[in-house]
């Protein structure tokens, strides 16, 4: 990997934290656990996007882990992990498909993949299937949430593009 890439990714991945941890500190207004902007998202599904499915994993995945350790919250790695882990294969394969101009789709799609993959976990460690019935309420909030952080990627991806290209 070239050094201006790795230096990018590393960027990345740092605003990415940052966001993440600021958020953690935003009161949200609907009183469900759970609930939340996902406004690191952003940079998630831009970086897959505008550099590639593996640079958008790494990225996540770094934010995952270190976003655990500064939020000081590791009981909460199995669920980022697993709702992270389903978004990215959502975004992944919406890569594949989507135009420059539908990539907001894939912060819609992606968000309600994450609500699921934390869903399983929770029904998994409980070991009831009734928390599945939060999914619906989860997964509307967290769609309205991904439609914000998808457009917000899109704007990032179409108009920084020639500040994107690395060479």
């Amino acid at each position: 990997m070239k050094a201006k890439k790795l230096a990018l990714l590393a960027l990345f991945t740092a605003i990415a934290l940052t966001i993440y941890v600021i958020e953690a500190q935003i009161p949200i207004p609907i009183p469900l656990p759970g609930v939340k902007l996902g406004l690191s998202n952003i940079v998630t599904v831009f970086t897959v996007f505008a550099f590639g499915p593996a640079e958008g994993a790494m990225v996540l995945a770094c934010r995952i882990f270190l976003g655990a350790v500064f939020a000081g919250n590791f009981s909460s790695i199995l669920y980022s992990a697993a709702g992270g882990a389903c978004a990215i294969v959502i975004t992944v394969l919406l890569r594949r498909v989507l135009r420059r101009r539908e990539i907001w789709v894939a912060g819609v799609l992606g968000a309600a993949a994450h609500n699921f993959g934390q869903v399983a976990v929770a029904a998994a460690l409980l070991g009831s299937g009734g928390v599945w019935a939060y999914l619906p309420i989860l997964c509307a909030i967290g769609m309205v949430c991904g439609l914000f952080t998808g457009v917000c990627a899109q704007l990032l991806v179409n108009r920084g593009e020639k500040l994107w290209k690395i060479t």
